[in-house]
């Protein structure tokens, strides 16, 4: 049977936006409140400056800048977003912003990640209880989510203790697992050596942010923190050989994050230098994410697009990494089935020449959704 142009030559078209933005893509590094959006962020800030005139924060749309790097970055949170984001009906709102966000940009498994923070109007366990709560409202059809809780770098071994009972307590709601993450210039990683073992020996999985600068880079940091048994890890930079080895011969998922890299000059040089393409083509699955949209603005679609664009990867290549992706999540068998049937589904009708709508893909998934629940 003869092929006609159009489908004979699916395989091998370009990737461009109409198929990075119709690809159902999964989420594994993405942080709360590194992905409000700036007009969220702006919204929050209107509704309490009218509520309260003599609040002294400025306009996030003044506030923060379109550039930073590793010593500007960390201070957003803590001098700004924080601040802003404190109560828990700005959690709420922030929350369903985040969620939204993604479903729009072709997410459809999310795993959202955030450290829990206690302020004068709630407690850690108010915190978590909202953003899950937050997760149950928006619903689960279109965008499966799951929460990654997580260890900040500066916590002490009782905080960090703390974290890791929370998400014990709240793991039949939806949390799936632990981070380390953080001011990668700070802390000591050896004190969390016990905390990470009682994540693990209660069924958590366990991601860290890794390799991140020279300074977090030493031999002795990163074979402590594969010592916590990760089953991901993210950023992966500044990687020496011998721990490259291990880090393949383990076949950890990686999480690499394009925007955030270049943009923050974790990295040396531009997108093409980026050291996603030498992981690739290792054993351990890579998965492409945006660890803080709401300050780098490139979301999931995007970050897909430069990839392909910067390291000429076929379309084939793009679907054979989201395919080795989902053997990485934290959600379960069920949710790896689900993704395999809307991943397979989404390479079939590109491969026929089918226009692949979004729209398309959610029924897909829900129908899917369906059969195995």
């Amino acid at each position: 049977m003869l092929l006609s142009p159009s489908s004979k030559d699916a395989s091998i078209r370009p990737v461009d936006a109409t198929f990075v933005e119709s690809l159902p893509k999964i989420e594994l590094h993405a942080h709360l409140s590194g992905s409000i959006g700036r007009e969220c962020l702006h919204e929050i800030w209107l509704k309490k400056k009218n509520e309260d005139p003599t609040m002294q924060l400025e306009d996030p749309l003044t506030a923060l800048p379109l550039h930073v790097d590793v010593t500007t970055f960390f201070p957003l949170f803590s001098n700004y977003i924080y601040l802003l984001c404190n109560s828990i009906s700005s959690l709420q709102y922030s929350v369903e912003s985040v969620l939204r966000s993604f479903r729009d940009d072709g997410v459809c498994y999310l795993e959202l990640r955030t450290t829990p923070r206690a302020s004068p109007s709630m407690s850690q366990d108010t915190y978590i209880e909202t953003v899950l709560n937050g997760i149950d409202n928006f619903g689960r059809e279109s965008l499966s989510t799951y929460l990654i809780l997580s260890i900040d770098r500066r916590n002490t071994a009782s905080e960090a203790m703390r974290v890791v009972e929370l998400a014990i307590k709240y793991q039949s709601r939806g949390v799936v697992g632990v981070d380390l993450c953080g001011d990668p210039s700070k802390g000591d990683v050896s004190i969390f050596r016990e905390p990470f073992r009682k994540a693990k020996a209660n069924g958590l999985r366990i991601t860290l942010h890794f390799a991140e600068i020279p300074l977090s880079s030493t031999e002795a940091e990163l074979i402590t923190l594969l010592s916590f048994e990760p089953d991901r890890i993210g950023h992966v930079i500044h990687v020496p050989e011998s721990i490259r080895a291990e880090i393949i011969a383990r076949r950890l998922g990686l999480e690499m994050c394009l925007s955030c890299n270049v943009k923050a000059k974790l990295t040396e040089g531009g997108y093409s230098d980026h050291h996603l393409n030498d992981w690739r083509v290792t054993d351990c699955p890579v998965v492409l994410c945006t660890d803080d949209v709401g300050i780098f603005c490139s979301g999931l679609s995007n970050e897909y697009l430069l990839a392909a664009q910067h390291f000429k990867l076929s379309r084939a290549a793009v679907l054979d990494m989201c395919h080795r992706a989902i053997n990485v999540i934290f959600g379960g068998e069920e949710e790896k089935a689900r993704l395999r049937v809307a991943l397979s589904a989404f390479e079939h009708a590109s491969n026929s020449d089918i226009n692949c709508s979004l729209e398309v893909d959610l029924v897909v998934l829900s129908q899917y959704r369906g059969k195995v629940s």
